[in-house]
């Protein structure tokens, strides 16, 4: 009886409310994360932001979608998404993908984007936070500047993507040992690898990746 209660609904969907619809669905069931409005704007051309928010309106008041207050991209799809698998994580400002510079360690949150755990593959209850990408070291992994890397912190692995803390700056470069030894080693032939004077302490690992339409 649900279903095909939701089946009539989505059957009163205008031809650009269904394209809404299912370019929200697709972008979060690929990458766990939620379009923002912006984002949605970009994908379709809008003119501006508030005809993507009229389209979520008219999606939610028709109950395709529902948007959870306060939350950041936060929409749930009645049918199938389960609130529990939906957690906050923290953005804590930028990271070069270049040189190594500046430690994030102390940074605090600049807000959090809400993202679908199972989507992404972490337990709910993984220490977790995000970095926006500054630079084009790790371009042949698929990491460009102005994406952002959602990073759970646990003991990295031979090959990893990590933020990393190398004697006193942070870069996010793949982790790699060689005769025992870690270093970081850029994705791109155009940057040498980093080898620790000191110390090396991965902060995180990467997990997902964002990256606006």
């Amino acid at each position: 009886m649900f279903f095909g209660t939701l089946f009539v609904c989505r059957m009163q969907l205008t031809e650009r409310q269904k394209q809404v619809f299912h370019y929200i669905k697709e972008a979060q069931r690929t990458t766990g994360v939620t379009p923002s409005t912006r984002d949605i704007q970009t994908h379709f051309g809008f003119s501006s932001q508030t005809a993507a928010v009229s389209h979520l309106k008219a999606l939610e008041k028709k109950g395709v979608i529902r948007r959870l207050e306060g939350k950041a991209r936060a929409i749930i799809f009645p049918e199938e998404l389960d609130r529990e698998r939906l957690v906050d994580i923290p953005v804590y400002g930028q990271i070069p993908a270049g040189m190594a510079a500046a430690d994030i360690a102390q940074s605090e949150s600049e807000g959090c984007i809400t993202v679908d755990v199972a989507t992404i593959g972490i337990p709910r209850n993984a220490r977790t936070f995000a970095l926006k990408v500054r630079g084009d070291s790790m371009v042949n992994a698929h990491i460009c500047d102005g994406d952002t890397v959602i990073l759970e912190v646990k003991e990295p692995k031979q090959g990893d993507v990590v933020a990393a803390l190398i004697d006193g700056e942070t870069t996010l470069k793949r982790f790699i040992i060689e005769n025992g030894r870690p270093f970081l080693k850029a994705e791109n032939d155009l940057y040498p690898d980093l080898i620790p004077v000191m110390e090396l302490v991965a902060q995180g690992v990467m997990v997902a990746l964002v990256r606006q339409a």
